[in-house]
């Protein structure tokens, strides 16, 4: 059995930075400069509320043996769930008190799932056990072992998955919301996927392409981009051989590591970044491009939809959105402030 020492946990998961911790959403290699994917990816409609590492009041009244310790909105996180984030705390090796850390972090885990569910970009369940097996093979252990040592140190699967589920999501939910500023829309107030692009009275607009854009990223670590490339080129070339425009990339991708799979939603004709933009405006719907040398590794893109809709200049800044650095630089300074802002709002009970 592998020692505990082995898990990466201090490296992969960085509290409090959106950048490090979104890697659970494509995969955690240790030493890698691979793609820190902030985009919004595919939006999931919630019927019911999903867990935030906090049951509800009415089930743990039922049930017992915890007690509620906090309200965020009403929405309680219980002494259980507390502990068991201390315990998660400690295997990251994060300084300072460790219970004070945990109720910090679940406080400001429930405002994101909240604020997740109301735009609809909470992760699936099959997002959230993906990543949890990503993880433990980064990590080379089966998922079983990874739950063994998670019980032993007391985190248990359940508070992994719960961890995972809000970082997944509030990606998402940041990554929708930057996309919606840089188009002049202002914060979703719906799902991203049925708000309009532009409006038609839109001054100085004209009619061009819209293109519904899915990105495969094969990561490539710049330490390793000598050795490794080749080889990543031949799989990717194979990948996009076997890809069925936009239906089927997710599925061939969850077998492969370092591979992600970004749904970069509707980008103006103008908008395009260059690199493939030319290519783009010769594909039909359903094609692919031809695989790129990029500096994350390689990418290809593949059209999922085209029509033509009125348009402006302004829509130029969500080609800017395929620029790596200056996404993270934006998503960066764009979550604290989200979160600032709806903090600011929640109404939070310590007891």
């Amino acid at each position: 059995m592998l020692k505990l020492a082995k898990i990466s946990f201090s490296k992969c998961l960085k509290a409090g930075s959106l950048v490090g911790l979104s890697m659970l959403a494509v995969a955690c290699t240790s030493g890698s400069s691979g793609l820190k994917s902030n985009s919004a990816e595919k939006q999931v409609a919630i019927q019911q509320p999903l867990a935030t590492g906090a049951p509800e009041i009415a089930r743990i009244t039922a049930k017992g043996g915890t007690k509620i310790a906090i309200l965020v909105n009403d929405r309680p996180i219980t002494s259980n769930d507390i502990k068991r984030r201390a315990a998660f705390v400690k295997l990251r090796r994060m300084k300072g008190n460790s219970r004070k850390i945990a109720s910090d972090e679940l406080v400001n885990e429930a405002i994101k799932m909240q604020e997740a569910r109301r735009i609809r970009a909470v992760a699936s369940q099959k997002d959230v056990d993906a990543a949890y097996v990503r993880f433990a093979k980064s990590n080379k252990m089966p998922p079983k072992i990874l739950t063994k040592i998670l019980n032993k140190r007391g985190v248990t699967k359940r508070g992994f998955k719960d961890y995972i589920r809000a970082q997944i999501s509030w990606q998402r939910t940041v990554s929708a919301r930057l996309q919606a500023e840089a188009s002049g829309r202002g914060g979703p107030k719906t799902a991203p996927s049925t708000q309009a692009w532009l409006s038609s009275k839109d001054a100085g607009s004209t009619k061009e392409k819209e293109f519904t854009i899915q990105q495969v990223v094969f990561i490539v670590p710049k330490a390793k981009r000598a050795s490794q490339l080749n080889k990543r080129r031949a799989q990717a070339k194979n990948f996009r051989n076997r890809m069925r425009g936009c239906s089927n990339a997710r599925t061939l991708a969850s077998g492969l590591r370092d591979v992600t799979v970004l749904d970069r939603g509707r980008i103006l004709q103008s908008g395009l970044p260059p690199l493939w933009k030319k290519e783009l405006l010769t594909l039909g719907v359903g094609k692919v491009t031809r695989v790129k040398d990029t500096q994350r590794g390689l990418e290809m893109l593949a059209v999922c939809k085209k029509r033509e809709v009125i348009g402006s200049a302004t829509a130029k800044a969500n080609g800017d959105l395929f620029a790596g650095k200056n996404f993270q630089k934006a998503a960066s300074a764009l979550d604290k402030k989200y979160l600032a802002e709806l903090t600011k709002r929640a109404v939070i009970k310590r007891r």
